[in-house]
């Protein structure tokens, strides 16, 4: 059986759908595991110009494991996706995330742009759903090494009006698809 983890993004300038797609290929780079690419829309806007389709409720409630990335806007997540969260109160009641494996990333454009702490409050929703929230281990070796992202908090990107991402903030990305993964898979055959 498949394990499905959904990596969800906010991405205005494409420095976090560089991350997401790069922890979406740590995710299928696992047997038997599968990267879904969703994102929200802009809050004032119904047309959808995005690069993948935009999340359901009934994907997340229905996802073996959750990657969830915004850029950093005044060291906080962006208010899109802050606005799909607060649509998911019917999973939070019916306890449908609960014990589901979840990971967080993000970029900003400057080395001290809020990056932990935008991790941080992206993580505030996936802890009152009952999510299982982790990190980059600093077994990592890339953690010690890189010059521009990469936290212990999750994936991150700096971008400097440059959405390229460096190797090591692309091997920090990949590394933590393949942690989610994992988990996400050992948790799903041990549930079921």
């Amino acid at each position: 059986m498949m394990t499905t983890v959904v990596v969800l993004y906010y991405s205005r300038h494409g420095s976090t759908l560089s991350l997401a797609r790069q922890i979406a290929r740590g995710v299928n780079s696992i047997p038997d595991c599968e990267a879904m690419l969703r994102t929200v829309p802009e809050i004032n806007s119904s047309g959808n110009n995005a690069d993948d389709p935009f999340i359901t409720i009934d994907e997340l409630k229905n996802c073996d494991g959750l990657a969830l990335g915004s850029p950093a806007w005044f060291g906080n997540m962006a208010a899109p996706l802050k606005h799909f969260w607060d649509q998911t109160t019917p999973l939070w009641l019916n306890g449908d995330l609960i014990d589901k494996p979840a990971c967080v990333f993000t970029s900003s454009s400057t080395l001290h742009g809020g990056q932990e702490t935008t991790q941080q409050t992206m993580m505030l929703p996936l802890l009152h759903h009952g999510m299982v929230v982790m990190g980059i281990p600093y077994s990592e070796p890339k953690l010690h090494t890189s010059e521009t992202g990469g936290t212990p908090y999750g994936a991150s990107h700096v971008s400097q009006m440059n959405s390229k991402l460096s190797e090591d903030e692309s091997e920090l990305a990949r590394q933590l698809g393949k942690r989610l993964a994992k988990m996400a898979r050992q948790l799903k055959n041990v549930s079921n």
